[in-house]
């Protein structure tokens, strides 16, 4: 007889998914084996066998259950990871739900919630939020009405719509190309080329790299064309002078008010960014360690693709997990000499002891 207090039939009551893949359970009435998570119906105490993994479960002539898949194995979580993505990308427009999910994946809610966040690093309503936010922004860029863009997104009402632009417009500012919003910019020569760094009121927006100037401002004018663009360089010269400073390695950071926008995870991986040291590098696999999430590799990936303001958010310093040095949005040679100069300063300050602050 099982005894209540046994850890393994508490996991098995409580549908634990954290509990996966340390054993599986048996059940003798069905010879099906199952993950703790299994959403079965809960089998009667004295039915239930325990075994320390699946093989032995099939030695002992159990066969495994179809609805929670206990032989799958990490990389096939990541498989099933994609079919959520999938699924949710299929259905952006009608917001299916996490029940939806379940049903057509043939797990629990709970066990989906988990797994997936443990894949990706995200929970499923954060990843269909970011398509969501996607699928808005495409169709205000092909001059569908405000109204349309939300509800053809999945909004319920347009108060339910989060406004996720990098730069803190509202979806109809956004549609109209930026109208009655103000953005001041300043470009800076650097050892990378050119360097535009554009800011609202409240804080830089964007820093992005190139060989042209006039370029720079050319495919700001271009993503934002009714907004109020000014350059200013007067105005501009506290965070020109910040950003030069960091590039000529006077400084070690740069320490700007920020004006953007990110989901959850966003923020967790640009601040995971900010932790590490000047010089050193992080693998993409690192980090998503670090942060506790060690299957959001890709996740993480992402997040660095997607930060809006490069050097202050020094998304450089991820590498591959063989120290390759992997995709830049900038450029792999930008990557690359930002990467020897970190490393020279902080090298020269070693061998001086003079530490920048």
């Amino acid at each position: 007889m099982i005894d209540s207090t046994d850890p393994r039939w508490i996991a098995i009551e409580n549908r634990d998914a954290s509990a996966d893949g340390t054993f599986v359970f048996g059940v003798r009435t069905t010879r099906i084996f199952c993950r703790p998570s299994c959403a079965a119906r809960h089998a009667k105490p004295e039915n239930v066998t325990f075994f320390a993994g699946c093989e032995a479960a099939r030695t002992a002539g159990y066969r495994a259950c179809k609805r929670c898949h206990p032989e799958s194995s990490a990389l096939d979580d990541v498989e099933w990871a994609k079919q959520v993505c999938a699924l949710i990308d299929a259905n952006v427009g009608d917001l299916i739900t996490l029940d939806a999910l379940g049903v057509q994946l043939h797990v629990s809610p709970g066990h989906l919630q988990k797994t997936f966040k443990r894949v990706m690093g995200i929970t499923p309503r954060q990843y269909a939020e970011a398509k969501r936010r996607d699928v808005m922004k495409q169709a205000l860029r092909e001059g569908a009405s405000v109204t349309q863009s939300i509800f053809e997104a999945g909004y319920n009402s347009t108060s339910g719509f989060y406004e996720g632009m990098n730069i803190g417009m509202t979806p109809r500012d956004y549609r109209a190309g930026g109208a009655g919003q103000t953005l001041r910019f300043t470009v800076i020569s650097s050892i990378l080329g050119c360097v535009l760094i554009a800011a609202t009121e409240r804080g830089v927006s964007a820093i992005r790299m190139g060989e042209n100037a006039a370029a720079l401002e050319a495919d700001l004018r271009a993503e934002f064309p009714k907004a109020a663009i000014h350059y200013d360089k007067s105005g501009m010269e506290s965070y020109a002078n910040a950003v030069s400073d960091y590039l000529e390695g006077k400084k070690w950071s740069i320490h700007l008010p920020l004006d953007i926008q990110a989901t959850a995870f966003q923020q967790q991986v640009w601040q995971a960014l900010q932790t590490i040291p000047y010089g050193e590098t992080r693998s993409y696999s690192g980090v998503a360690a670090e942060m506790g999430n060690p299957k959001a590799t890709r996740a993480v990936a992402a997040a660095c693709g997607a930060n809006p303001v490069a050097l202050v958010i020094p998304c450089h310093r991820v590498v591959g997990a063989d120290g390759s040095l992997t995709g830049y949005h900038w450029g792999i040679e930008r990557k690359k000499k930002l990467l020897a100069m970190e490393h020279d300063a902080a090298q020269a300050a070693i061998n001086t002891e003079e530490h920048l602050h």
